[in-house]
């Protein structure tokens, strides 16, 4: 009897002993459970299949998209479609080309229709683009990405053109004439159509290319996990969308750490092995990114004045779409849209600024704005934020004449150094927290670090930004808001699976067409850059930026006319 007794007295310590480790481990999952509940950050479980941060991904695998999720109206349905199809690029007929049988620029060339005729300012230059394959035979089809300006060196002008693909290996380019002068005409291969192809393909498949990465503290116990729009493999993720907007914003979960305990954001790195061995010979510096196409004649025309008594506005365009929007003349630009005033002193700056606030949001292109004004104003005196150099956010300040000049970057995806998560902020949240009013003054940009992912993040994004924009101007009508665009820069192999120009190129369309019909201004950083002669550079050189002020400020403080 007595063993039966022992043998019952340790088989009810063993089931104690399980029902308190059972217990325990209930507990402690409901701990993390509460923890990631409060803070509003879900974790999504799918499988379990291991993926460390330093891992390159597989195209195979099925990447959690948030975009793909968004519910749309018809409206925007039916916007997103004709977005879509607006930038729809030309495809070769044959998915595989041969690199001998793709675009080369040095057997291409170029000729000017009636390069002898009496050329007068005002008047139209039309150009005829031919291309041709490494073996010097004609192409047949379109879908190369060029770019093209005018200009003459000695006057320091210049002004971009306006492609057209006849969709059949020859292209005609359009130009006004708005000086007088000997001017030249420059064209360029920035990619061949079979580079293009490449380049979709990357977008569509591989928006993980760059990849990011947060910290997440508690205590001296830290861990630093993967995030993005599209997380590959079925790990759980915390859930970081947007309560407000809804942008999606995925990390993958901490293993012993709580969603809620994130505490920085940061560029984590680009992903290697992108291409094949074929596909990497349509992007090779010296061959065929950005090379020159040289003409089979005369390169320039002569261009006479217009004579006095029409000479009034004849650089003038009423369209706000015209192309071009405006030209250099001695490194000035003289805008076809709207009359520009050059701030040359920093008085007049400060004079146009006096008693307002100015609000810049976006990326490191338009934080050169903050630089530049915050340097050039000597009464504007950066106040020390404590934040990240590079990062901000930062604000300047001069009381004597009550102005408040901030930057502030926008939301995820944002390919900057750590930010801190309580930084991170949407510009539309931002917006929506604006009074507004005849001296508020918003500045947007909003493009670079989109370029890796499917447009449709990117329309998206503009729609969230759009919307606060319309309440906004519907609340406070005189608050002025300005969108500086996309602009070109230097591209290399590696640069152009992550920031071409075609890409830019696409995005900045996309943006033009969204923001159309709507009481805000543009500063056309794209053409500023593309018709200046310094070298193309993500961030342009202070001689352009100080023409972007220009445009921006005669926005704020227009010439009485």
């Amino acid at each position: 009897m007595w063993r039966d007794s022992f043998r019952l007295q340790i088989f009810c310590l063993l089931m104690a002993i399980l029902a308190i480790v059972v217990l325990v481990h209930n507990f402690f999952q409901l701990e993390h459970l509460d923890d990631d509940t409060v803070s509003g950050s879900n974790w999504i479980t799918e499988n379990n299949v291991q993926h460390s941060l330093s891992q390159t991904t597989k195209t195979t695998r099925k990447p959690y998209c948030g975009y793909k999720q968004q519910i749309l109206s018809k409206r925007e349905q039916a916007e997103q479609e004709s977005l879509l199809a607006a930038i729809k690029w030309p495809k070769p007929s044959d998915s595989k080309i041969a690199f001998v049988q793709s675009t080369d620029p040095a057997h291409s060339d170029f000729v000017i229709l009636k390069p002898s005729r009496f050329f007068k300012v005002g008047d139209r230059l039309e150009v005829l683009v031919r291309m041709k394959d490494f073996r010097g035979k004609p192409k047949q089809y379109g879908g190369d990405y060029l770019q093209a300006r005018i200009h003459s060196p000695l006057l320091k002008a210049g002004a971009t053109g306006r492609i057209v693909d006849c969709h059949n290996g020859l292209y005609k380019v359009f130009f006004t004439l708005l000086w007088p002068g000997e001017v030249k005409v420059s064209v360029s291969l920035v990619h061949p159509s079979e580079a293009i192809q490449v380049l979709l393909r990357l977008r569509e498949e591989r928006p993980d290319r760059v990849y990011f990465k947060s910290s997440f503290k508690s205590g001296r116990y830290s861990e630093t996990t993967e995030c993005n729009v599209c997380l590959p493999g079925d790990l759980p993720v915390c859930n970081f969308t947007d309560l407000y907007t809804g942008e999606p914003w995925f990390c993958y979960k901490p293993r012993k750490l709580s969603c809620a305990s994130r505490i920085s954001h940061a560029k984590g790195g680009y992903q290697k092995g992108l291409l094949t061995q074929e596909e990497s010979l349509f992007f090779q510096s010296d061959v065929n990114i950005k090379r020159p196409i040289l003409s089979s004649g005369p390169d320039s025309v002569i261009v006479k004045p217009k004579a006095f008594t029409d000479s009034s506005g004849m650089d003038r365009a009423e369209d706000p779409t015209a192309s071009p929007s405006g030209y250099y003349y001695e490194d000035q630009w003289r805008s076809r849209t709207h009359w520009i005033h050059h701030f040359n002193k920093s008085d007049d700056i400060t004079k146009c600024l006096q008693g307002k606030v100015i609000h810049l949001f976006g990326d490191s292109t338009i934080r050169q704005w903050f630089e530049y004004l915050t340097a050039f104003v000597p009464d504007l005196v950066e106040f020390n934020l404590g934040s990240p150099k590079n990062v901000g956010p930062f604000m300047s300040v001069d009381l004597k004449h009550n102005i408040l000049l901030k930057f502030r970057c926008h939301g995820p995806p944002i390919r900057f150094s750590t930010v801190f998560s309580s930084e991170l902020r949407y510009i539309a949240n931002e917006l929506n927290g604006i009074v507004g009013g005849r001296n508020t003054v918003i500045a947007i940009t909003i493009w670079s670090h989109f370029s890796t992912f499917p447009v449709e993040v990117y329309i998206q994004r503009l729609r969230n930004i759009r919307r606060s924009v319309i309440q906004l101007l519907d609340r406070s009508p005189k608050t002025l808001i300005i969108i500086r665009t996309a602009n070109v820069q230097e591209l290399g192999p590696e640069v152009s699976l992550f920031n071409s120009d075609w890409y830019s190129f696409q995005l900045d369309s996309v943006m033009r067409k969204m923001f159309s019909g709507i009481a805000v201004h543009f500063v056309d950083a794209w053409e500023m850059s593309l018709a200046h002669y310094l070298p193309h550079n993500l961030h342009p050189k202070e001689v352009i930026v100080k023409n972007q002020i220009d445009a921006f400020l005669s926005y704020v403080c227009p010439l009485q006319t």
